[in-house]
């Protein structure tokens, strides 16, 4: 996880100094978008006069009174490695191996943020991630109540295995496969906060209409806001990870003295220990291991744990998750363990809210070949450094923060597109998602100054528990107004109904997250003979005592996918509204719905539930049907 910044009014200009300055986001080894014309900035005396020199070009600029000055440069094409020179009085600063290819803007919670590492199959993907053609920007996490000039960054990566391990997954296969089909230079911009709603990611002017509590708007708007910032600053969870004490003293050691050590039961959080607040506790778990269990890989299973963890065994670094995560599972090697003791230590920390090991026991243990060894009950634990989070401030708790500091910075760089995964924080509130989303996209179209850029987006995936019962559900309700934002010109959207976890908001096939938001540009925006979406629902028509559903994106053809080749996850409703699970057949290029529990039909739902997991309407091309209602009854989300 990268840290946490709190920016405020001090660093919307930098300081006026002598010598010429540029943002964080503009760096060696950076993306310029081509067939554009691009602005470079930075910072120097006022009326400063500042040299730029680039791919041929030479542009001369001055400094204004605020010490902000700007460049621009003449559209190019995809190429190089370049070098940039800036001159200014009293400096010359020299950037190199700059790119002029496609910049993609990867943004939205959680799932868009989880790291490369905690993708499927990770330590593989990372060991292969080296293509010095993609260039990774990550933007630090930061709020603030205006809009800045710069972002919290270090700077462009060229694509490799150190730089591609803690960077988005989703963002990373997308550009991954954009690059291999089209062998042009990729740019991806990851900035992403985990939990954190539309709001937060939308610019004061353009979210003011729809937030009815005019007194946060006033708040967010007053001189004294920056003071508050300020102060939320001395509370930073990431400041004191830095100067964490179990990891100086290697408390993940199998030798670490335990004196200072004490007892507790996991499952069980941070409050059954008395713990309260954001910060770091270690736990220790010794278990034994037969010489035939510790001959083959082992898998450790810990279940739950809220927030991040860093697991280690014998002393090893086995795994580590970045998120709130409902199933953490990490393989071992057989070198890693040992015949007899083994000790299992394990570093929690927690950025907000309760804390620690959650659900069952019987979700902690260790899987050998052939046996299971149960890691809940008791195990010792150590508080390494705790803060008191009662002043601590969420993106979520004022609108347009993560947009301040996140987004706007970043509107000076043309861009090709974005892609967006979003929308779990705001599932309660799904009916209005359907206005502040499409809000959302329209403001930052206009803040690039690019009024029909594309921008893809993931619809939630499958959670919790399926319903033995066709029942109404929030998660729908946020798919369907995903869905609707179609109607957004030149926007597209990733189906992943069949890839989630039922027991982790996390799932991690990234892979076919990232390959799907590609299918879109590569069909939409590069203009590939591909088809980029799955079944979309266009028109029904009631015939006796079933219903006739024709679809878009049929492919080569309509398909059940599953080993008992019928559909699934269809329900049926009469003029009543009580919904039954439905037979569903194949003819053609449409679906017939009916059941003999219903004699008059008039509505038809498909994949209507939190977790549709037996939803299985395909087309040939593998790609999975949009969930849709046939019905316009009120849903639960709608006031």
């Amino acid at each position: 996880m990268k840290s946490v910044c709190i920016i405020f009014l001090a660093l919307m200009i930098c300081p006026v100094s002598a010598t010429v300055k540029l943002p964080s986001v503009i760096s060696d080894n950076m993306m310029i978008q081509r067939d554009m014309p691009i602005t470079i900035w930075g910072w120097s005396d006022k009326g400063e006069t500042v040299s730029l020199t680039f791919n041929n070009q030479t542009v001369k600029t001055k400094a204004g009174k605020d010490g902000v000055w700007k460049a621009e440069l003449k559209a190019m094409p995809y190429g190089g490695p370049y070098q940039m020179t800036i001159k200014g009085k009293s400096n010359t600063i020299q950037l190199s191996n700059i790119l002029i290819g496609d910049i993609w803007v990867c943004s939205g919670q959680s799932n868009m943020e989880w790291i490369l590492y905690n993708a499927n199959n990770g330590k593989e993907e990372i060991k292969n991630a080296n293509y010095p053609n993609i260039r990774l920007l990550q933007i630090e996490k930061s709020i603030s109540n205006i809009p800045l000039q710069d972002a919290v960054s270090k700077g462009w990566e060229v694509c490799s295995p150190q730089s591609a391990d803690d960077f988005s997954a989703v963002g990373y296969f997308f550009g991954r496969a954009i690059h291999k089909e089209l062998d042009i230079p990729i740019g991806l911009i990851n900035t992403s906060w985990g939990g954190t709603g539309v709001e937060t990611w939308t610019s004061i002017p353009a979210i003011t209409p729809y937030i009815e509590n005019k007194k946060i708007m006033e708040e967010l708007q007053s001189p004294l806001f920056s003071q508050r910032l300020s102060k939320k600053e001395e509370t930073d969870i990431n400041n004191i990870l830095k100067t964490e004490i179990g990891l100086e003293e290697k408390w993940f050691l199998p030798e670490t003295n335990l004196s200072g050590w004490q007892t507790t039961n996991v499952p069980g959080d941070w409050s059954s220990m008395n713990i309260n607040g954001n910060g770091v506790v270690w736990y220790r778990k010794e278990f034994t291991l037969t010489s035939e269990q510790a001959q083959n890989a082992a898998m450790i299973v810990l279940g739950g744990i809220d927030d991040r963890d860093e697991t280690y065994l014998n002393g090893k670094l086995i795994g580590r998750t970045n998120e709130y995560s409902a199933n953490r599972q990490y393989i071992v090697c057989p070198d890693g363990m040992k015949t007899g003791n083994n000790v299992l230590t394990v570093k929690v920390v927690n950025t907000g809210g309760a804390a620690g090991f959650y659900y069952s026991a019987d979700k902690i243990y260790c899987q050998t070949i052939d046996s299971r060894i149960s890691l809940a009950g008791e195990w010792k634990y150590r508080l390494s450094m705790i803060i008191d989070a009662s002043n601590s401030l969420s993106p979520n708790d004022y609108p347009s923060l993560l947009y301040n500091a996140m987004i706007a910075p970043l509107t000076y760089f043309p861009i090709k597109g974005a892609i967006w995964y979003q929308g779990e924080h705001n599932a309660f509130e799904a009916y209005r998602y359907r206005t502040l989303f499409p809000n959302m996209i329209a403001d930052w179209r206009k803040a690039w100054k690019q009024p029909d850029f594309p921008f893809y987006f993931v619809q939630l995936a499958n959670f919790m528990a399926p319903a033995s019962l066709p029942e109404n559900s929030e998660w729908a309700e946020l798919r369907e107004a995903q869905h609707l934002t179609l109607q957004t010109p030149n926007t597209g959207e990733a189906v992943i109904i069949d890839i989630g976890e039922a027991d982790d908001i996390h799932p991690k096939n990234k892979q076919d997250v990232g390959y799907r938001l590609a299918l879109n540009a590569l069909s939409k925006t590069y203009k590939k003979n591909t088809e980029y979406s799955g079944p979309e629902y266009k028109s029904m028509q009631i015939k006796d005592n079933s219903i006739i559903l024709t679809f878009d994106h049929t492919g080569k053809g309509l398909i059940a996918r599953g080993k008992y080749g019928y559909l699934q996850g269809f329900s049926i409703a009469g003029a009543d509204q009580k919904f039954v699970w439905a037979q569903a057949k194949i003819e053609g290029d449409k679906v017939i719905v009916s059941s003999d529990q219903i004699k008059k039909p008039v509505a038809v739902r498909y994949a209507w539930a939190n977790n549709p997991d037996d939803a299985n309407l395909y087309n040939s091309e593998g790609l999975p049907a949009s969930p849709f209602r046939t019905d316009n009854w009120k849903i639960t989300t709608q006031k």
